[in-house]
């Protein structure tokens, strides 16, 4: 980067490169970077990345970032998403996320969805299995589901129907994508998805709900792409349901509070945000 005229020799190190190992999980000090490692730069060029994915084996692609949060990070879906650029590689990883019935494998195109690498002690999979209960609650919705990873592991520890939905078209398709991945282990025989990613690229963030996949099988697995507060149109209420509602922004503790009384008058049930 130096060679290129993307920073100066005397910056520090922290402005050169955030890097993202592939497969994430959690780790207690910082990683050795393997092969194929994702790294994110709100400095580098187009030139300097694809030296970098060329002449660094550890390199899995290059993406420039800004000062926002990539896809949608807040209930008012009418200010638009943001979005990184991938200048050289591949911007597709994965993480793995470790449940009591086995390692539950969540990929993402990190240009497109805001980083979210697994925390030490898995915080969100542990209110998922609390919040469910054992044997597990009927209907599990993750209303703002990202990638799918909670509804997914709800899934896994047996709910037999899971509701997957987010309002950004990316975050919608790796859900349902993800949800063919996992297949293995889910009582599912079959993964139909509606929509593949460029027919949605058309209609990146959606009011109404739209489905985008479903499955067939002794578990009924949906994922729609739309606003979560038109969810219970499409929803039938269940005697034992909970829905996690991840919100990005988890300061606005009187919204939160709102978001969850509209929620239960709506839809009911038992309701957090992990």
């Amino acid at each position: 980067m130096v060679e290129e005229g993307d920073l100066r020799p005397t910056d520090p190190l922290i402005d050169v490169v955030s890097p993202l190992i592939h497969p994430g999980f959690a780790v207690d000090r910082p990683p050795f970077l393997p092969a194929k490692s994702l790294l994110l730069s709100p400095r580098v060029t187009k030139k300097t990345a694809e030296r970098m994915v060329n002449d660094v084996p550890e390199m899995r692609g290059v993406v420039r970032i800004g000062e926002f949060v990539p896809g949608i990070a807040t209930p008012d879906l009418d200010l638009g998403p943001k979005v990184s650029t991938l200048l050289a590689g591949c911007d597709v990883r994965a993480d793995i996320f470790p449940l009591r019935t086995g390692p539950l494998v969540m990929y993402k195109q990190q240009s497109l969805l805001h980083i979210e690498f697994p925390r030490a002690g898995y915080p969100k999979i542990r209110a998922v299995e609390q919040h469910i209960g054992n044997p597990p609650e009927g209907l599990f919705i993750d209303a703002c589901s990202g990638v799918g990873t909670l509804g997914l592991a709800a899934a896994s520890l047996g709910v037999p129907h899971v509701v997957m939905n987010d309002a950004w078209y990316a975050s919608a398709f790796w859900s349902a994508f993800n949800l063919e991945v996992n297949r293995d282990d889910l009582k599912i025989s079959r993964v139909k998805i509606f929509e593949q990613m460029e027919d949605m690229q058309r209609h990146p963030v959606v009011h109404e709900t739209v489905k985008i996949a479903e499955t067939d099988g002794d578990q009924v697995i949906e994922v729609f792409q739309g606003d979560f507060r038109e969810l219970y149109r499409v929803i039938s209420p269940e005697d034992r349901m909970v829905t996690a509602i991840d919100l990005f922004d988890k300061k606005d503790l009187r919204g939160i509070a709102q978001i969850k009384t509209d929620w239960a008058k709506m839809v009911g049930g038992n309701v957090f945000v992990p």
